[in-house]
């Protein structure tokens, strides 16, 4: 099923983001943790393609088997950072012999050594020039993009970003997920300013439960992410407890979502950092609002 389907719909959706191993021993116990979400039956399910590329080969496996064993549409990530045309070519061709309908198109993280490199000879920039070769490969994709309500990084302003949105849109984006956000007035106030640029297409929100205290500075770290006081307190007063962190975590990301809900978000994406305890608790915190 294309996401654009979903999207359509009246009912309020949960879906979850999952990532393939780094390492071939990883394999088992990170397929093992992605089929006990796809056992949630969520309404999708999201497979990150790793930064430079690094666990692609992983990416297309994990996401067919959601999709033939359990189910449940899947949406496979694809970046192009540092890319060859020629094995996005192949890359594309693999995911439309899979039977996957539904791409994330990224440029994808930069890599250090990719951060301080010559970039005059690559073939892709931004995620722009990836949806484009996309829609001209004939594949019938649906495809996603990413945003930042709290602004790209890489962005002069957020005026900047909102333009280069809207050009990655009228290229052939047909829904976006945002970065993790803690406050959600960030992603409202986003909504409004999009909407005024004439973006209209669906936006989901991304959410990401933190469940412990050293989650707190990489999430900063990935995504400049604001950390609203009510947060931080949580964090000051639980942080210390893996068990009161982790719950006081799940509620948290809760509490966000039923606001969202309530304000006339009809569909969440949950980082769930391939934690199948965690994206249970959530769902089952929802379960009589999502029904």
């Amino acid at each position: 099923m294309k996401l654009t389907e979903l999207f359509r719909r009246d009912a309020m959706s949960l879906s979850f983001e999952v990532f393939p191993p780094k390492t071939s021993t990883a394999f088992d116990s990170v397929k093992a943790a992605v089929e006990e979400i796809a056992g949630l039956h969520p309404s999708f399910m999201s497979v990150t393609y790793g930064a430079g590329g690094g666990t692609s080969r992983y990416t297309l496996d994990i996401a067919k088997n959601i999709h033939d064993l359990y189910g449940v549409p899947t949406l496979a990530h694809l970046t192009c950072v540092s890319s060859t045309r020629e094995t996005v070519r192949e890359k594309i061709a693999q995911i439309r012999a899979a039977g996957i309908e539904n791409v994330m198109a990224l440029r994808g993280d930069l890599t250090p050594e990719l951060e301080v490199g010559d970039r005059s000879s690559w073939a892709y920039r931004h995620a722009i020039d990836l949806i484009r070769d996309i829609k001209e490969s004939g594949a019938d994709f649906c495809i996603g993009g990413a945003c930042y309500p709290e602004i790209h990084p890489e962005s002069a302003n957020q005026a900047e970003d909102i333009k280069h949105l809207k050009e990655k849109v009228d290229a052939g984006c047909e829904f976006l997920t945002t970065q993790m956000f803690f406050d959600n007035n960030l992603l409202y106030n986003f909504l409004y300013k999009i909407r005024e640029a004439g973006i209209t297409v669906p936006i989901i929100p991304g959410i990401m439960p933190i469940t412990n205290a050293n989650q707190v500075e990489r999430a900063v770290k990935l995504s400049g992410s604001f950390m609203p006081q009510r947060f931080k307190s949580l964090v000051d007063k639980f942080g210390s407890s893996p068990a009161a962190m982790k719950q006081a975590g799940i509620a948290y990301a809760t509490d966000q979502i039923i606001d969202l809900y309530a304000n006339g978000i009809k569909n969440v994406h949950v980082y769930s950092m391939n934690k199948p305890d965690v994206a249970a608790k959530i769902q089952a915190n929802l379960s009589d609002i999502i029904g």
